[in-house]
């Protein structure tokens, strides 16, 4: 299974063990990655709230270069997925937007390529079942709750996730590593994603109550699928929260089929997961 792959801005930074995951996961499912020549940029940060034709314009350029390797589009990042995913739903309904387009980014848009988010991906491209077979190291112990915050459920009619309210696409993988998934509430609730650096105050009230409810689920860990949830789940946490984890589902995924390299991943979190894995014996 070959897939054009964009890390996005946000895997180069600070989301840079989600990319190594990303990589070394699908490698050992047997997905190729074909990272996307010259890439740029989706615009996520800013450019959809500044200039509309700007923020359909940058992701149409990635979806051009997907068009040339002639493979479905994947981003690990929630973020570029909706920004990805949105253009392309734009472009293929929005004919007057869709020649404005082509004429600013000089590429001829044929439909053929599909944009997915790397959770829906292996989801579809690989499975449940596949995914239990190839675990080496059950997570056993380990409860979490499974946060897919806002861009991935919306809006619905461009998704088509799997349940806008209540979805189980994540559950299920993780599940399936021998962990334990507690039901809560807040599976789609924003985090404040936006606001992380103009108001970050806002945000640090908004991730406190996710990661309160976690706690109060009994959770001792929140398991994502987007570089900027995890970020704020991470950076934006008051003192006192430092007892929960916070994971991406790749990295999850990795761990239970004993992966080299997990060591390295964890260690580039702002908040250390490993204490929570080696009280499980996950982890040395």
């Amino acid at each position: 299974m070959k897939l054009s792959y964009f890390p996005g801005c946000s895997l180069e930074s600070t989301g840079k063990e989600y990319d190594l995951s990303s990589r070394a996961v699908c490698k050992a499912l047997g997905i190729e990655l074909m990272e996307l020549k010259d890439w740029v940029c989706c615009g996520a940060t800013s450019a959809h709230s500044t200039n509309h034709t700007l923020s359909v314009a940058l992701p149409a350029r990635n979806i051009a270069l997907a068009q040339e390797q002639g493979a479905d589009l994947t981003t690990p990042c929630s973020a570029c997925y909706s920004m990805l995913k949105k253009t392309d739903y734009t472009l293929r309904n929005d004919e007057t937007m869709r020649q404005k387009t082509e004429n600013i980014t000089g590429f001829k848009y044929d439909g053929k390529v599909n944009v997915l988010s790397l959770l829906e991906a292996i989801i579809t491209g690989i499975g449940v079942k596949s995914i239990a077979k190839s675990v080496k190291k059950p997570l056993k112990g380990l409860n979490v709750v499974c946060y897919y915050g806002c861009l991935l459920v919306r809006p619905p009619e461009v998704t088509q996730f799997d349940n806008r309210e209540n979805p189980e696409s994540l559950d299920n993988i993780i599940n399936s590593l021998g962990a334990h998934t507690i039901p809560w509430s807040y599976k789609t609730d924003c985090c404040g994603a936006s606001l992380s650096l103009t108001s970050s105050d806002i945000v640090q009230k908004m991730v406190g109550r996710l990661l309160n409810a976690a706690k109060e689920a009994g959770a001792g860990a929140i398991v994502t699928a987007c570089p900027l949830c995890q970020s704020n789940l991470e950076m934006r946490r008051n003192k006192g929260d430092t007892d929960i984890a916070a994971f991406y589902f790749t990295e999850l995924i990795g761990l239970a089929m004993d992966l080299p390299d997990t060591d390295r991943w964890f260690k580039l979190h702002l908040v250390d997961p490993r204490p929570l894995l080696r009280s499980l014996s996950l982890v040395r």
